[in-house]
C-alpha cells in the first residue's frame, strides 16, 4: 500500500506545479482548488495525514485512470488498492469487454456507467443476458458489438433497442441465425446511427424495410453478404434514411434499379458496391442522378462495369477522393479519360487489373495529385508505364507494386527519384529488381514508415541503406536469402521505432542479428522468424527485453526450447499470438510458464511440440485463450485433451486431427459447441521435415545443415 501510494505521489506531484505537463493539463480554477486542498491537508492532524492517498482529488484520480486505459491489469491493480479507489474506478469505466458471457453478470452492477460494450469475446450471448444489459445500462449504453456472438434473437434485440434509448451503434455482423424478427426489433432503436449487419443471411427486404422506417437517423449501414436483400430493401433504406453517409452493399443481388434513390442521398460519402454482379454498363448508362457529396466509391470485383458504367456512376461526384476498382475493368485510355477532371481524387486501387501502358499514361494526365496508388498483382505493369505514373504524381505517400514481376531496377530508380516523401512501399516478389536498386530506397526515401521487400534480391548493403529510414515501423524481409546479421545490426541501430519485423525463411539470420534488433528496437510488437534452424534460445532471451511484444512466430525453429520460451513468457506479458509448431524441444515446462505469466494470450499453435496432458491443462489458466491448434502431439491422451478442452472456458476455435474425433466423448463436443466453440478437423499426415519446400537449397545448404 505504501509503495503504491508513493508511486502515485511521484506520478502526480509534477502535475500540481506544472499545469502544462504532457500527461495532464489543468485550468487556473483547477489549480486554485488543488492548492486550497493542499493547504487544508497540511492543517490536518498526523492521523489523517498518515494516508497520503487523501491528497488526490477525484479529477487527478480520473486522469490517472485515463492514462491506464490501455493497461487492463494496471487498472485492476489500481482498483484493488483501497475501497475508495475501487469505488472510483467502477464509476470511471465507460467501456467493457468481458472475457466470457458468464462473467458478464458479475460486473453488471459494479460498473453503472458503461456506454460501450464489446461482446466479441463471448461466443454465446442469450436473450436473457441482453435483457439484463438493457435493464442495467438503460440510461448510459450507446454502442454494443455482437459481431462474434450467437444465441440471441428478436427477444434480446427488442429488449436492447426499446430499453436503451441512447443506443446509437449496433454491430450484429455474422449473425447467421438472425431473422426478420430480429431486424424488426432493431428498428425500435429510434436514435440508431450506425448499424452493421454483414452476413445476416436470413434477413430479407421485410426486415430491412422495418429498419428503414424505424431508424431514420441512420448514418452508416452495412448489409455486406445479406443475400436476401434486393433492390426493394435497399431502395427503401435510401428513401427513408436521408442522413446516410456510409452504405455497404457488397455482394448483394441488386441491380442498377436501386441506385437512383441512393445517388439522391444528400450526405452520402462512402458507397461500397464490391462484388455486385447485377450492376452493369447497360443499366448504369441510363442513370440521371448524381451524388455530389460522394468521397469514396468501391466497385471492386464488379466485372460487368467498364469505363462506360464508371463514367455514368461518377458523373457529378466532384468531391470524389478514393476509388477502388480492384479485380475489375482493364485500365485503358478510356478509363483514364473518364476520371480526368476529378481534381480531389487522392487514392486509387487497381489491384489485379489488366494495365495497359496507354491507360497509365492517361492516369498520369489527371488533374488530381494522387497520394495513394495500388497496383498489386496487376498484369501489364512495366518500367515505362510505372515511371510515367510516378513522375506525374510526385506527392505519392503510399505505393503498392506487389507481384509486378515485369518491373526492374529502372522503375525503382524513377520511383525513389520522383516520390521522395513516400511513407509506404510494398514491392513483394518483384523478382527482376536487382540488389543495387535497394540502395536507392534508403538514400532517397527516408520518410518511409512501412517497407515490404519480401522475396526479393536485397542484401546487407541494401538493408544498411534502408536503416537510414529512422521512422520505419514495419519491415518485411521474408524469404530474402541474401541478408545476414550484418544487415540486421544496422536496422537495430537505425530503426529504433520498428514495431513489426518479418524474417520468415530468411536463412542467413542468426541469434546475433536478433539480439541487435531486440537491443535497438524496444517497441517491437511483432516478429516472424519461422523456419530458421539457426535461431536458438539466445534469440528468445534477447527478445524478452521487448516488453510490448504481442505476436511471435517461431514455427519450425528446432533449436528453440522451453528455456527461451519461458524467458519470453516471464517478460512479455502482452503476448497475444504464439506459433511454436514444430518446435520439438518445447515441452510442458514452457506451457506452465505461459499459463502462469501470459494472461493476454489469445491464439496458440503447438502442433508437433513435446507437450503432454499436464502442459495442455496448464493453459487453462489463460482466460483470454480463444484459438488453439493441436496436431500431432504424441504425448497427449484423449482424457487429457478432453480435460483441457473443458477447462479452457474461453475457446471459440480448436483445430484437431481427425484421428482424435472417435476417441473423445460426444458430450464434449455438445458442451463445447453449446458454449460457442467451433471444431476444425484436419487429416494431415505426420511431417518430420523442417524444410518441406527446400528453401535452404536455394543457397546451397542441405536441410540438415
Amino acid at each position: 500500500m505504501v509503495i503504491f501510494s508513493t508511486f502515485l505521489l511521484v506520478l502526480v506531484q509534477p502535475l500540481l506545479f506544472f499545469p502544462k505537463a504532457p500527461l495532464l493539463c489543468f485550468s487556473v480554477t483547477q489549480l486554485v482548488k488543488l492548492n486550497d486542498r493542499r493547504t487544508r491537508m497540511t492543517k490536518r492532524n498526523d492521523a489523517v495525514m498518515s494516508n497520503p492517498l487523501d491528497l488526490f482529488t477525484e479529477e487527478i484520480i480520473d486522469a490517472i485512470l485515463d492514462h491506464l486505459n490501455d493497461e487492463p491489469f494496471s487498472k485492476k491493480s489500481f482498483s484493488l488498492c483501497c475501497k475508495s479507489f475501487y469505488f472510483i474506478e467502477s464509476r470511471h469505466r465507460k467501456s467493457l469487454t468481458p472475457l466470457r458471457s458468464e462473467l458478464l453478470h458479475r460486473v453488471l452492477h459494479r460498473y453503472p456507467y458503461i456506454s460501450h460494450l464489446d461482446l466479441t469475446l463471448c461466443p454465446r450471448v442469450s436473450d436473457a443476458t441482453l435483457g439484463s444489459i438493457a435493464a442495467t445500462w438503460r440510461e448510459t449504453l450507446r454502442s454494443i458489438n455482437l459481431s462474434r456472438s450467437k444465441g440471441f434473437g428478436g427477444i434480446g434485440m427488442r429488449a436492447l433497442a426499446a430499453g436503451c434509448s441512447g443506443l446509437v451503434e449496433i454491430d450484429v455482423s455474422n449473425g447467421t441465425e438472425l431473422t426478420d424478427a430480429a431486424a424488426k426489433a432493431i428498428a425500435e432503436a429510434r436514435n440508431l446511427e450506425k448499424l452493421w449487419m454483414g452476413r445476416c443471411k436470413f434477413v430479407s427486404d421485410i426486415g430491412i424495410g422495418c429498419i428503414a422506417v424505424g431508424c431514420k437517423k441512420l448514418k452508416a449501414l452495412s448489409l455486406r453478404w445479406c443475400l436476401r436483400v434486393t433492390d426493394l430493401g435497399v431502395g427503401l433504406v435510401a428513401v427513408k434514411c436521408k442522413q446516410l453517409r456510409s452504405l455497404d452493399l457488397s455482394y448483394l443481388p441488386i441491380t442498377e434499379k436501386c441506385l437512383p434513390p441512393i445517388l439522391q442521398l444528400q450526405y452520402l460519402e462512402d458507397l461500397v458496391l464490391e462484388g455486385c454482379l447485377g450492376i452493369d454498363d447497360v443499366g448504369l448508362v441510363n442513370l440521371v442522378h448524381s451524388c455530389s457529396s460522394l468521397k469514396m466509391l468501391n466497385l471492386s470485383k464488379c466485372q460487368n462495369v467498364s469505363h462506360v458504367g464508371l463514367s455514368s456512376l461518377t458523373h457529378g461526384a466532384e468531391n470524389l477522393e478514393q476509388l477502388i476498382l480492384s479485380y475489375g475493368p482493364s485500365v485503358t485510355t478510356d478509363l483514364g479519360k473518364c476520371l480526368l477532371n476529378y481534381s480531389r481524387l487522392k487514392s486509387i486501387r487497381l489491384d489485379g487489373c489488366l494495365v495497359t501502358c496507354s491507360g497509365t499514361k492517361a492516369i498520369g494526365s489527371w488533374r488530381a495529385s494522387l497520394r495513394e496508388l495500388s497496383l498489386s498483382k496487376c498484369t501489364g505493369v512495366t518500367d515505362e508505364c510505372l515511371s510515367f505514373l510516378v513522375q506525374a504524381h510526385r506527392q505519392l505517400l503510399k505505393l503498392d507494386i506487389t507481384c509486378c514481376r515485369k518491373i526492374t531496377s529502372a522503375a525503382i530508380d524513377c520511383i525513389t527519384k520522383s516520390c521522395t516523401v513516400l511513407t509506404s512501399l510494398r514491392m513483394e516478389s518483384c523478382s527482376l529488381v536487382s540488389k543495387d536498386a535497394f540502395l536507392l530506397i534508403g538514400q532517397r526515401c527516408q520518410f518511409l514508415e512501412e517497407l515490404d521487400v519480401t522475396d526479393n534480391e536485397i542484401d546487407d548493403e541494401g538493408i544498411m541503406s534502408i536503416s537510414r529510414c529512422s521512422k520505419l515501423c514495419s519491415l518485411k524481409l521474408g524469404v530474402c536469402l541474401n541478408i545476414t546479421d550484418e544487415g540486421l545490426i544496422h536496422v537495430g541501430s537505425g530503426c529504433r521505432k520498428l514495431k513489426e519485423l518479418d524474417l520468415y525463411r530468411s536463412l542467413g539470420v542468426t541469434d546475433v542479428g536478433i539480439a541487435k534488433i531486440a537491443q535497438g528496437c524496444p517497441d517491437l510488437e511483432m516478429i516472424n522468424i519461422a523456419y530458421n534452424n539457426k535461431i536458438t534460445d539466445y534469440s528468445l532471451i534477447s527478445l524478452s527485453e521487448c516488453l510490448r511484444l504481442r505476436i511471435l512466430e517461431l514455427r519450425a525453429c528446432p533449436s528453440v526450447s522451453t528455456v527461451g520460451l519461458s524467458a519470453i513468457a516471464r517478460a512479455c506479458r502482452q503476448l497475444a499470438v504464439l506459433d511454436i509448431k514444430k518446435c520439438f524441444n518445447i515441452n510442458d515446462n514452457g506451457m506452465l510458464a505461459l499459463g502462469q505469466f501470459c494472461h493476454n494470450l489469445r491464439q496458440i499453435n503447438l502442433s508437433y511440440c513435446s507437450v503432454t496432458d499436464v502442459g495442455l491443462l496448464s493453459l487453462a489458466n489463460i482466460n483470454r485463450l480463444q484459438n488453439m491448434t493441436i496436431l500431432h502431439l504424441t504425448g497427449l491422451s484423449p482424457n487429457g485433451l478432453a480435460a483441457a478442452l473443458l477447462a479452457c472456458g474461453g475457446l471459440t476455435k480448436v483445430k484437431l486431427h481427425t484421428s482424435l474425433k472417435p476417441l473423445l466423448p460426444k458430450y464434449i463436443f455438445e458442451y463445447m459447441e453449446g458454449r460457442g466453440c467451433v471444431f476444425h478437423w484436419r487429416d494431415k499426415a505426420f511431417q518430420v521435415e523442417i524444410d518441406p519446400k527446400g528453401w535452404q537449397l536455394h543457397v546451397g545448404r542441405s536441410p540438415e545443415g
